[in-house]
């Protein structure tokens, strides 16, 4: 578990993909996951730290926060609901 951040139910890796395929990526699992679900997004695009806040708010999702792990950020989306 990240501290201050939810234990997650699934994970994503979108390592070594540009921007906007980590939030097209995001956008297909989450339509698929039950509403409250929490989505891990493993990315390495710093534009995903911009992107995927930006695409939760368009979208109805809650974006709960990222922290790093080296080279990877790992963020982490609420499904609406």
């Amino acid at each position: 578990m990240m501290q201050g951040l939810p234990n997650w139910d699934e994970t994503i890796d979108c390592e070594g993909l540009l921007c906007p395929l980590p939030v097209l990526r995001a956008r297909k699992r989450l339509m698929a996951m039950r509403a409250g679900a929490v989505l891990c997004v493993r990315a390495t695009d710093r534009m995903a730290e911009v992107d995927l806040p930006h695409f939760c708010a368009g979208a109805g999702h809650d974006y709960l926060g990222a922290r790093g792990e080296g080279a990877v950020t790992l963020h982490l989306i609420r499904a609406k609901g």
